[in-house]
């Protein structure tokens, strides 16, 4: 695949995911906020509205204004903004598969990054799973894609190694 076809496809997937992310929240805050959950089969997904001024599972939610502007918005942006340029650097020798798990994951923080800036520090949250008391914390999109894209990194860096080793032995 051609280099500018790669970075193209990944800043093309990256403004989809924060998209699709954007959307859900909108449609969270519209049809969620102010209700009760809503249930669907037997409970093993709920959706409910919250506001999270914290990272995963509200970690740091106590955190002051101006240090959580940094350590949950500055710091982040500032990473991301380093991954991007890095992974725009790197696009000749990653794979398809690697630009797109950096394009969820770059995607995915600027998901939320977007929240923190637009809603003073507050997150909209709204997916809930599990079966009975075992449930998973309340997350949205811009989680989902992190999620995603790094197992998908995962994923990719063991393709690497696998290629890397299928060469060694033919040599």
């Amino acid at each position: 695949m051609k280099n500018w076809v790669k970075v193209l496809l990944f800043c093309f997937a990256a403004v989809v995911f924060i998209g699709c992310d954007r959307i859900t929240k909108n449609l969270a805050k519209e049809h969620l906020m102010y209700h009760e959950p809503i249930s669907y089969f037997h409970n093993t997904v709920r959706l409910e509205y919250v506001e999270n001024t914290g990272a995963a599972l509200s970690l740091g939610d106590q955190l002051s204004k101006p240090v959580s502007f940094w350590l949950l918005s500055i710091v982040p942006l500032t990473f991301l903004m380093i991954l991007f340029a890095y992974t725009i650097k790197n696009s000749k020798i990653f794979s398809p598969l690697r630009m797109l798990a950096l394009s969820l994951i770059i995607a995915g923080g600027l998901g939320n990054i977007i929240d923190r800036l637009l809603y003073d520090r507050h997150v909209t949250d709204f997916m809930n799973v599990g079966i009975s008391n075992l449930r998973t914390g309340i997350f949205n999109v811009a989680d989902m894609c992190v999620t995603a894209g790094v197992i998908a990194f995962l994923i990719s860096y063991k393709e690497k190694k696998d290629d890397d080793l299928k060469a060694e032995q033919v040599d």
